[in-house]
């Protein structure tokens, strides 16, 4: 039994999630990966996801393209990745205290309503043609706002679908939703673009919402949270000080830093690559990221195998040495002939991997690790520090990639991913002695 499946079982023992109390009859729990699939609720919110994320990897082909049309400096292109993730920086701890806090079923669907009124509002200013590249960067920072409560109000909720020793294989299942929607929506995306317009892929994106509101409208739920006689000082302290003194959270969020400061150069600067070094069009831009998230959805079903065959720290330093290889070999691509192409779309698909296996890896161990009070607040501070590296490292990328050019920018953060993946062992999750005296 791999590492988080053990820490998975002390944790059920421990806390007895509130799937477990409830008493419900489950269906037999065989060990298949598909398992949580069979628990109704669960797959009911798991198809409406894969739903919105695929409008919402449309929404970001869109965005990414229509940026390099409005204003092609790479510095304002990686700022629409700083818009949609800039909000989680800020917000994503608060909005764990409210979703420890309060219904998380009104919470999600309050952000579902939002969402959609943002991106109704963005496919109509550019199906107008009044849209500006700030008036896209600002929109894009709302829709952003938007996903900070839905991702963590989300995160805190699926281990309340299914049984506790199906958890961590609902992690995986939901971590394949995200990428089997990464392989399809780029590519939907890109077809929408050249055929029918960049507002069609905004208009398709919010009507994605529609499904998980439905959902959550017939879900009938017994359990709410509540504030547990604290307030909203003391919870949102309580968070902090579970996560500052945890030694596994720490290790967990000094790994997320390590993998996505230099990683982030991929996502940031993958249109101007596409377009500049690649000379593709918008189909070729759905391309590349389709390459990414079909890696991504095979390593997702490699992940228990190679878990069994590694330990953590292993997995996550080859992942992050995977990508740094992956990331140099893409950065020596061109668009001048179909070898060039070839090996672009190879290395996508390498990348997506390996992007898969690290970040699961670590948002399982998180998982596992907290306790279910505290949940949405731990994987607050876990998307805090997700957000931070990504925007922090898209700006940073996008100032080198305008003083070097795209491709050594590309190969100066695969040897930082290589030094990453060497010092990632100073901060082990090959231990479970903090798992065990947690909560």
């Amino acid at each position: 039994m791999n590492q988080v499946e053990e820490n998975l079982d002390e944790q059920r023992d421990r806390e007895l999630l509130p799937s477990a109390r409830s008493g419900e009859e489950h269906p037999p729990d065989d060990g298949a990966a598909w398992a949580p699939l069979r628990q109704p609720l669960f797959r009911s919110f798991w198809i409406a996801s894969l739903i919105s994320n695929l409008g919402t990897w449309i929404h970001e082909v869109g965005a990414g393209w229509l940026m390099t049309s409005l204003d092609p400096d790479p510095q304002m292109v990686s700022a629409v990745r700083i818009a949609i993730s800039g909000p989680m920086v800020f917000l994503a701890i608060p909005a764990g205290v409210l979703a420890d806090r309060m219904d998380r079923r009104q919470l999600l669907i309050v952000t579902q309503l939002m969402l959609f009124s943002l991106a109704s509002l963005l496919s109509l200013l550019t199906w107008q043609e009044v849209i500006t590249s700030w008036s896209l960067l600002g929109l894009t920072f709302a829709i952003g706002l938007g996903l900070v409560m839905h991702i963590l109000t989300w995160q805190a909720t699926v281990p309340v679908l299914v049984p506790a020793p199906q958890i961590a294989r609902a992690i995986a299942l939901g971590s394949i939703s995200f990428n089997l929607a990464r392989a399809a929506g780029p590519a939907l995306g890109g077809i929408l673009i050249a055929t029918a317009g960049v507002w069609v892929a905004f208009a398709v994106n919010a009507l994605s919402f529609a499904g998980v509101l439905i959902v959550l409208i017939l879900w009938k739920r017994e359990k709410t949270e509540s504030s547990r006689g604290l307030s909203y000082r003391a919870a949102l302290r309580e968070g902090f000080v579970y996560v500052i003194q945890h030694r596994t959270m720490r290790n967990v969020l000094a790994g997320v830093m390590l993998f996505l400061m230099p990683a982030t150069a991929l996502w940031s600067l993958l249109p101007l690559v596409a377009r500049q070094q690649l000379a593709w069009n918008a189909e070729g831009y759905g391309m590349l990221v389709t390459s990414i998230g079909v890696g991504a959805v095979i390593a997702a079903r490699i992940l228990h195998a190679l878990h069994r065959r590694l330990s953590l720290d292993q997995t996550v330093a080859a992942s992050m040495s995977v990508f740094a290889v992956g990331l140099f070999i893409f950065g020596n691509a061109e668009g001048d002939t179909w070898i060039h192409d070839g090996i672009a779309i190879l290395a996508c698909f390498v990348m997506g991997a390996a992007w898969m296996i690290c970040l699961t890896t670590l948002n399982a161990t998180a998982q596992m690790t907290l306790p279910d009070h505290l949940r949405a607040r731990g994987m607050g501070a876990y998307m805090t520090t997700m957000a931070l590296a990504m925007a922090s490292g898209s700006f940073v990328w996008g100032r080198i990639a305008s003083q070097v050019g795209l491709a050594w920018t590309q190969w100066i953060a695969a040897l930082a991913l290589l030094f990453a993946a060497a010092f990632s062992f100073l901060f082990s999750l090959d231990h479970d002695s903090d798992s065990k005296h947690a909560g």
